[in-house]
């Protein structure tokens, strides 16, 4: 596929509502993998990852769950040795091991939605921020069960997703209240626990999430509220930042918006923060329930 194809096929995979940016780039890969030319599997491994930096070039709204992703499905398909002769053969190989994975990927909702539930526990009043995926699963697995719960949702400025996710709420008739992130503070000692999704985990726990997730999760360790983060293994990936300078500007800003601005983003606003690990109680993914300090051993675990 060229350019404007990968593109075109990674938007078509974003419409369906089982995949997020980082299942549509992992399913985005596996058809390349498919109908790629290569004639050799250096070349092959090379022309995936050029898709890759494609994906991250586009104007998506999760540039880090993408970029984990790819890592992650390149990683898998060539894990184990394929010392093989016929190159078509180890292609065919490649193409079972993706499939594989998309699966795998595929199923890991179900699992976090339930291990969650045993956290929603009636009459609990939760704090959420913006627009999550993840999130809505979780509560709306918890509705189904017959828990009596109530939430805010922050509106999530610039683009007001939030509100998005409030009209989903709704919808599944459970109880929501919008407030403008600026009472994210004020609000908080109505709060029982913070839940929040993340668009990337990093090497110490920590994650990379929509702007003003880190703002939510100090308000919530200095009034002692827990914070929960629901997200994918796939999303964990493997960088460190120590703080929100150290968040590759490629996550934090759209590419157009870099494109434009020549690499100078002084008076430009972020689309994401980070939340280091010390404010996070628990992250709830299909591999389990885990602490921070827990995400570096599954980080190391996923590309040995």
């Amino acid at each position: 596929m060229d350019d404007t194809a990968v593109v075109k096929k990674f938007q078509e995979k974003l419409n369906n509502s089982n995949y997020n940016p980082g299942i549509a780039a992992i399913g985005t890969l596996l058809d390349q993998l498919k109908v790629d030319k290569a004639e050799t599997l250096a070349e092959l491994i090379a022309n995936l990852k050029k898709v890759g930096e494609i994906l991250l070039s586009t104007d998506c709204h999760a540039a880090t769950a993408v970029s984990s992703s790819c890592d992650l499905f390149m990683r898998f398909i060539t894990l184990a040795g394929l010392e093989l002769q016929d190159f078509n053969r180890v292609k065919e190989i490649l193409v079972q091991r993706g499939e594989i994975f998309l699966l795998r990927v595929l199923g890991c909702r179900q699992k976090i939605v339930d291990y969650s539930l045993p956290f929603i526990n009636e009459g609990l009043v939760i704090l959420i921020h913006s627009k999550s995926v993840m999130v809505l699963k979780v509560l709306e697995n918890a509705a189904k069960a017959n828990k009596k719960f109530s939430v805010f949702v922050t509106q999530s400025c610039p683009d007001m997703t939030g509100l998005e996710m409030e009209k989903s709420l709704n919808k599944l008739n459970i109880p929501v209240t919008s407030i403008i992130d600026a009472a994210a503070a004020y609000t908080m000692e109505k709060v029982d626990l913070v839940l929040l999704g993340a668009e990337g985990v990093v090497d110490n726990g920590g994650i990379i999430n929509k702007i003003g997730s880190y703002q939510v999760a100090l308000c919530a360790k200095a009034l002692n509220k827990p914070v929960y983060v629901v997200t994918e293994s796939f999303k964990f990936t493997k960088i460190f930042p120590l703080n929100q300078d150290e968040i590759p500007n490629r996550f934090k800003y759209k590419q157009s918006i870099m494109d434009c601005k020549k690499g100078d983003m002084s008076k430009e606003h972020p689309v994401v923060d980070y939340t280091p690990p010390h404010l996070i109680t628990l992250l709830i993914t299909d591999l389990g329930v885990l602490t921070p300090t827990a995400v570096t051993e599954e980080l190391m675990n996923s590309y040995l």
